[in-house]
This record gives structure tokens, sequence and C-alpha cells, in this order.
């Protein structure tokens, strides 16, 4: 399976760490201020990194990414070269994104615009979605009235993050922080779900990450932002077909494809087998068509 213990060897960077899609690399001259994100190709699914990669795909969400941050009137990651950072090796410049180094807050900060996957488990079961009581008789793919704010703590690596209260993110980073964790991920939802809406895509939910700036002290979005892997994209006009299907309705923009042929032709146990290329194909087709549509550069 794919090696996560041997990243590429970037002239001037220094590898620092990798997970199941991103490689992080720091200047190797020891500058503290700066970090380099790769996005590899590598898919993921049931905690396990899959073969083979898509091809293309880390640069399709490092370009997606990229463009919401250009929609989004919020202080960032993104910085621009400059004199004593190292420069972008261009066998990784369109999947690369030069960043500020921030101090991450411990708190994926997940919005639901619809009540579907493990928020409608919990609502199936107990009528609400982290804390948050939801009216009674919503089927899965229901839209909601007003999104709520669902944070999960991020778990150390290895283990599995964990759906939260906001009273318990509340005790995990300061009422202040928590408070403007929530407000800045429902006013950037609303504004993506209205974009997407526009370009005939529902956007059902995200999650998004922020950190602190140690030299400015402001709130910064971080990380991937309203990507294929971190958003559930729905097609409107497919959704709004109610006679289609509920499985049609609700089909993703993003590597649903491989988690369905994973379900079908694996019992999870062992190593998970090989993607066939037909999957690969047409997953990277979803990721190319989201892309296509909201920044409406297809055809």
């Amino acid at each position: 399976m794919t090696d996560l213990t041997s990243p590429l060897h970037l002239p001037g960077w220094a590898h620092t760490y990798s997970g199941k899609v991103r490689d992080l690399y720091v200047p190797a001259d020891g500058l503290d201020s700066v970090l380099l994100v790769v996005a590899s190709n590598r898919v993921s699914a049931f905690d396990h990194v899959l073969e083979p990669p898509i091809p293309g795909k880390g640069a399709l969400l490092t370009a997606l990414s990229n463009w919401w941050f250009a929609q989004l009137d919020r202080p960032n990651h993104l910085i621009l070269p400059a004199d004593g950072i190292p420069v972008v090796p261009e066998s990784v410049a369109d999947r690369a994104m030069l960043t500020r180094r921030l101090e991450m807050y411990p708190i994926e900060c997940v919005v639901r615009g619809a009540l579907t996957g493990s928020g409608y488990a919990e609502y199936a079961s107990t009528g609400a979605v982290c804390g948050i009581e939801l009216p009674a008789g919503l089927s899965d793919g229901d839209l909601l009235d007003t999104p709520i704010y669902t944070p999960a703590y991020k778990a150390p690596l290895g283990e599995h993050d964990e759906n939260i209260t906001f009273e318990r993110s509340v005790e995990l980073v300061g009422a202040d922080v928590a408070a403007a964790l929530r407000d800045a991920s429902l006013d950037i939802f609303t504004r993506a779900r209205d974009l997407a809406a526009a370009r005939g895509v529902v956007l059902a939910d995200t999650k998004f990450e922020f950190g602190l700036d140690p030299r400015s002290g402001e709130l910064v979005l971080a990380d991937e932002v309203l990507t294929s892997d971190s958003s559930r994209y729905w097609d409107a006009a497919a959704y709004e077909d109610e006679s289609l299907p509920r499985a049609e309705r609700l089909a993703s923009f993003d590597k649903q494809i491989v988690r369905n042929w994973l379900a079908a032709n694996w019992d999870r146990t062992g190593e998970p087998p090989v993607l066939p290329e037909e999957v690969v194909a047409q997953t990277l087709a979803r990721y190319q068509e989201l892309f296509d549509r909201l920044t409406g550069t297809g055809a």
C-alpha cells in the first residue's frame, strides 16, 4: 500500500509530517513561520489509504481551495513567495499551498445545512445532533431551515475524531474562541451555500479548520476549504427530482464511489483490495465536475 513514510524530497524543504492525504514541509534552514502544504493524489476510505492514487486529485483539491479562499472575505493561511522563503518546487507547484504557520485549534468546525450521514444517524436515534434538538419527522437528506454548527474534537493521530457539543468546545478552547469559531463557520457556510446554489449545486455540509496566528493574534481559516474531501455537495437538479431514488438524489461529488465499491467488495479485514481503473476514473470525473461547476470553467 501507499507508503506515508517516504515523502518526496523537495529542495529547500524538510518533511515534517504526512497525513492520509497531505504532506507538510518546513524550510530546511529552520524558518519557523512558514509551512508548505502538499496535497497528494492519495485516496483514503474506512481509515485506509488505498491503491492506486487518483491522478490529478491533489491539484484539483488545491485549486478548489484556492478558488474558495479568493471568494471569502476572511483571513486565511495563504502567503505569497518572498525573499527568505524557499522556492516551491515546480514538481508540486500545482498541488502545494505556501502558508503561514499557525497554532491550530483542536476543533473540526462542522456545519450542516442538511440532515444526512452521521448527523442523520444520530438524529434518528436521539432526535438531536451534537446536543442540538431538531424538529421531529425529518428524513435523510432534508435541508435544514437554519444551518447548525456541530463541532468535533480532533483526536490524536490514529484515533477517531469525536462529535462534541458546543459546551464541550468551550471547555476545550474557551468561551471567546469557541464562539468565534462557531460564528465564523456559520458565516462562511452561508455564503458558500448561496454561491453554490447559484451554480446548481447544494452544499449539504462541510468542515473548517482554524488556527491562531501567534504574530497577529487573528483567527485564520486554514487547511483545505470547501473541497470535495471536506464537504458534501449534491447536484441541485437531481436533489429536487423526487422521482429519483434517494441514492441518486443524494449522490455526492466526492469519493463516495470509492466507499460504495469497497463496501461491496471488502469485509474490512486485512488490507483493502486495489481499486479498479473504472472506479478511479469515475471518482476523478466527480471531482472534476464539481470544480468545473463551481468555478465556471466547465463547458
